[in-house]
């Protein structure tokens, strides 16, 4: 039965997709002598949001997040960032593939807000693994295994690349499509009087 190990060896924006896409590069190693016909392989991913220290200026841009930092000791918690698949073609001990990742800059989710938060460093991600394996046993039969969804590993992707990628796809703008000092004072405004919509926040400074 195959026995696959996953490692994360780097992450890139990818320049040219219709929209925002991290491209994870993913490393699967099969520990068994049985070729692999193909993997199809269900991802999910996850930000381990309390393995990371925070500067003051972003504890304040999490707030809308975790609340006040005074309760971070119940309420900063890992948030899910997406879950995905992909089909890996055939291989025999090693391959290397790139995991695509569709990013939103939508500021009501919560993966958009918690990066658009950080100054720089690192966020501390999580990949849980399961899926399909379609392989070949000694005598050449196509043989079916699952992957159990302990395989996981660990990533920390710099955050300049989150940054970098929706400055290429946004440049100087996010989702409402301002000027992006603008939107950074709306959203100040919204923080400091504890507004829970944009629309909200908007309609709060209209005439």
């Amino acid at each position: 039965m195959p026995d696959l190990d996953f490692a994360l060896t780097g992450a890139e924006a990818v320049a040219d997709a219709a929209a925002p896409t991290l491209a994870f590069q993913l490393r699967i190693t099969n520990r068994s002598s049985e070729p692999i016909h193909n993997v199809w392989l269900r991802c999910q991913l996850r930000i381990e949001s309390p393995k990371r220290r925070y500067a003051e200026d972003e504890s304040a841009r999490l707030v809308d997040l975790f609340g006040e930092t005074s309760r971070w000791g119940q309420t900063l918690r890992s948030l899910l960032w997406t879950n995905t698949d992909m089909v890996v073609g055939p291989f025999e001990h090693v391959t290397d593939v790139a995991l695509p990742v569709t990013c939103t800059y939508d500021f009501n989710i919560a993966v958009a807000k918690y990066f658009d938060a950080l100054e720089g460093g690192e966020a501390p991600l999580l990949f849980l693994f399961s899926g399909t394996v379609f392989h070949a046993n000694d005598e050449g039969a196509l043989q079916i295994a699952q992957i159990p969804w302990t395989r996981e590993c660990a990533f920390r992707l710099p955050v300049r690349i989150w940054k970098d990628m929706m400055a290429l796809y946004y440049p100087n703008t996010a989702w409402l499509c301002l000027r992006k000092d603008v939107f950074d004072r709306l959203h100040d405004h919204k923080m400091r009087h504890g507004i829970p919509t944009w629309e909200q926040a908007l309609e709060s400074i209209l005439p």
